[in-house]
């Protein structure tokens, strides 16, 4: 099966990774160094052993395409996979007037009364984004992150370089490249990131015809955030090819530190213990060839069959 190299790492990662403190407090159990492969001509690598929701990944990835760096975009697509970094922000602003939320990662999973307190000033601090751009232009921006950085990398001149566009026009020039690289680690501007970037650089491949994909990832949580980017550089994979004229080859994941946190443990085992079947299949709009052309309804999978989803916390 397609996934089972996801599942074999997670598994190892949870019988022999190193018990490490983590910025977050919560603990997680790593190891440094591994690799994963997929060959995207067998189907696409979007997890059975739990369902994960593609509308999530297709509105993160075409957030990140558009140069986008506010969650204003993501929360009209129903996605909250940021929301909490944006939160973090607002509620250290000297204008923040709500109820304490010092802390609020720990004391959510410690005590209901607050956690239920921290659900409602996050579900209205959401619907203020939505509904007033100017709070979302105030409170909604994560600063450089991804979007930016891919699409608008700013120069010591003042300039922006287009990474992504970049990258696509030398497969079609210079398709032999070993310069084919993305990077979203900008060292100028991580101090004022709401999140230094995870999956910091990416790297295309050009060989017979197939286009090939790799990440490096710095810092990895197995359980709830690597199944995602699987699915996601595997979808930008297909979206560059289609824009290239290539067929799609490998993705080919390499991680720093791969870490299942302390408070997931039985969510994974939980997850070991089912079986995987056939991996679905990716449907990209016939009609569309640029990444630029992309919405959500141009991006679906067929024959997707997987079992139920899995909750877990997220460290913030």
């Amino acid at each position: 099966m397609l996934e089972q190299p996801y599942l074999d790492l997670l598994e190892r990662v949870l019988t022999t990774g190193h018990f490490k403190e983590d910025r977050t407090g919560t603990g997680t159990y790593s190891l440094f160094g591994a690799q994963l492969r997929f060959d995207l001509s067998q189907g696409f690598p979007l997890l059975t052993t739990k369902k994960v929701p593609l509308g999530l990944i297709k509105s993160e990835l075409l957030w990140f395409l558009h140069g986008d760096t506010n969650i204003q975009y993501l929360l009209q697509h129903n996605n909250h996979i940021w929301d909490e970094w944006a939160f973090a922000r607002y509620v250290q602003d000297p204008a923040y007037q709500g109820p304490d939320m010092t802390d609020f990662g720990r004391r959510r999973l410690e005590d209901p009364a607050f956690a239920a307190t921290y659900e409602a000033t996050l579900a209205a601090f959401d619907a203020q984004i939505v509904a007033d751009d100017a709070f979302a232009a105030r409170y909604g921006d994560l600063g450089n992150v991804y979007g930016s950085q891919w699409r608008a990398w700013r120069t010591s001149q003042g300039d922006t370089i287009d990474q992504l566009q970049q990258v696509i026009d030398m497969i079609q020039t210079t398709p032999n490249s070993r310069r084919l690289i993305v990077s979203a680690w900008n060292p100028e501007d991580v101090p004022t990131m709401a999140l230094p970037p995870c999956h910091t650089l990416f790297q295309f491949y050009v060989n017979d015809g197939r286009l090939s994909l790799q990440l490096y990832q710095r810092s990895a949580d197995m359980f709830l955030g690597v199944p995602f980017n699987i699915a996601s550089y595997s979808l930008l994979l297909a979206l560059v090819a289609r824009e290239t004229g290539l067929a799609v080859g490998e993705f080919v994941h390499t991680f720093g530190d791969a870490h299942i946190y302390a408070n997931h443990l039985t969510q994974v085992q939980e997850q070991l213990s089912r079986t995987p079947t056939a991996a679905p299949k990716l449907w990209l709009n016939p009609a569309k060839r640029h990444i630029a052309e992309f919405d959500m309804a141009d991006i679906k999978v067929t024959d997707y069959h997987p079992q139920p989803a899995i909750k877990a916390p997220v460290a913030v």
